[in-house]
Formats: C-alpha cells, sequence, structure tokens
C-alpha cells in the first residue's frame, strides 16, 4: 500500500517538472481546468487539480471528480501505473477488471496524453532507417 501511495504523490511532483522544464507540458496544461483522482477500490487514493497551469494533489478523495481511475487494490494499481509498458498494461488491467475507469473519457484520453510527458525520449539508432 505505501508504495501505491508513494507513486501517486511522485506522479504530481513529476508532472510539476515537466511543466515547469518542458513548454509543449505547459502549453499542454495552461488551459486546463480538470479534477481527478486515481484510488483503489477500498476507498485509498488520492485526487489532482489542474487549473491555472499548475497541477496540484491531495492524499483522499474528492465528491466530484471528472474522471476516476480505480485500482482493484494497491498491489495492481502499482503494478499497472509502473510498468515499462504503460499503455498495455493499461489495457491488460481493463481487460481483467483490475482497472475501472468512470467519468468523462474525453477527459481520460486528454489525461493518456499529459502522462505521455513522462515517458523518456525515444532515442534513435543512426542504423534505424525507418526513423528517416
Amino acid at each position: 500500500m505505501l508504495k501505491f501511495k508513494f507513486l501517486l504523490w511522485a506522479f504530481t511532483q513529476l508532472l510539476k517538472r515537466q511543466i515547469k522544464n518542458n513548454p509543449d507540458c505547459t502549453r499542454y496544461v495552461e488551459s486546463k481546468n480538470l479534477v481527478f483522482q486515481i484510488r483503489t477500490v477500498s476507498g485509498v487514493g488520492r485526487y489532482y487539480v489542474i487549473r491555472d497551469g499548475a497541477i496540484r494533489s491531495s492524499a483522499g478523495l474528492v465528491a466530484n471528480p471528472q474522471f476516476t481511475l480505480s485500482f482493484k487494490d494497491a498491489v495492481k494499481g502499482f503494478a499497472i501505473l509502473s510498468a515499462k509498458d504503460s499503455q498495455a498494461a493499461f489495457l491488460r488491467g481493463l481487460g481483467s477488471k483490475d482497472l475501472i475507469i468512470s467519468g468523462d473519457f474525453q477527459e481520460v484520453m486528454w489525461f493518456q496524453g499529459l502522462t505521455a510527458f513522462l515517458q523518456p525520449p525515444k532515442i534513435v539508432s543512426p542504423y534505424d532507417r525507418t526513423a528517416f
């Protein structure tokens, strides 16, 4: 459970850094007003507020988020959120019902775009002809 809580807190810190240091990320969030939460079915979680080009979060849950990512438990949540193949892990979690998404799916898709800023840049090999 502690690893899951730490991951949710660290997520905010990583996004703050990206918003501060990456102009593309700054533009992505600058006009967004969004409240969402990531939680377990048992009620452990954190909510996030994106407003005025900044993100903040607090432990606990909020009454009316625009969307919620609910994990079966903290172990599944940590595994899915920290997976190297994050998009595939999300899809597997949805298929197995280890992850349930509720709320505004347009906002969920926007959020997926935001998480892309946390991915390490792809390094292109000079021998990779598909990159050209």
